[in-house]
């Protein structure tokens, strides 16, 4: 397969802050494999994103060898160096149920590879508030608040009335019948009466912590 499939904009960062990262759902494995090539060729690192185990399992056995896998969140730092994150936890990820943890991982996975190290809080949904009131002054500590939720995404709506915080709701295509994959959560939080959440699509928690680290640059 020719290079010509793919023109990587590896300038991106100087630009406006954040890479390019490799989306890869839609991809196939031996195009993903020719795209770590050529950032092998130029020793750059990248995120992969929506890279599934049998995609992996295409790549060739040396470039594979310089692959960070997280098989949760189904992404992937790829030549990446070595780094520490931050002591402060500047963003909390919150995780409605555990049935989010994909797309919740998807966030933390992101922030990590930028650095930021981040407050994780998981299966706190409405549904028993007080998973999520007992958590509310660690919440409080952070600068910014990633909220994830599928259903009738409530998580998102609740946190607006308790926190001052910017909040960037993440819908989840988890649901039944009604819930339309995600369809359900997303018109819910558009439609919340909770001023000021910023909402992203649905079960993109890779938008969603971009969004957050856009935040920390004026923060």
């Amino acid at each position: 397969m020719k290079d010509n499939h793919s023109k990587l904009d590896f300038d991106r960062f100087s630009r406006i802050g954040l890479e390019e990262a490799i989306y890869c759902e839609f991809k196939t494995g031996v195009l993903v494999n020719e795209i770590l090539k050529q950032f092998l060729k130029k020793n750059k690192h990248c995120l992969l994103t929506r890279l599934s185990e049998n995609k992996l399992n295409q790549i060739d056995s040396l470039i594979k060898k310089k692959i960070e896998y997280c098989s949760i969140s189904n992404t992937a730092f790829f030549n990446f160096p070595e780094h520490s994150l931050s002591q402060d936890k500047k963003v909390a990820v919150l995780c409605a149920g555990s049935s989010d943890l994909s797309v919740a991982y998807e966030a933390i996975r992101t922030l990590s590879y930028y650095g930021k190290n981040s407050l994780n809080l998981f299966d706190i949904g409405v549904s028993g508030l007080w998973r999520l009131t007992e958590k509310l002054e660690q919440i409080q500590s952070t600068s910014v608040v990633i909220a994830i939720a599928g259903m009738d995404a409530a998580l998102p709506t609740v946190l607006g009335g308790l926190i001052s915080q910017p909040i960037i709701a993440v819908p989840t295509s988890v649901g039944y019948g009604v819930s339309k994959g995600g369809h359900t959560a997303l018109n819910a939080l558009l439609a919340s009466c909770s001023s000021g959440i910023t909402v992203v699509n649905i079960d993109n928690g890779y938008g969603a912590a971009c969004a957050a680290l856009r935040i920390l640059k004026i923060t």
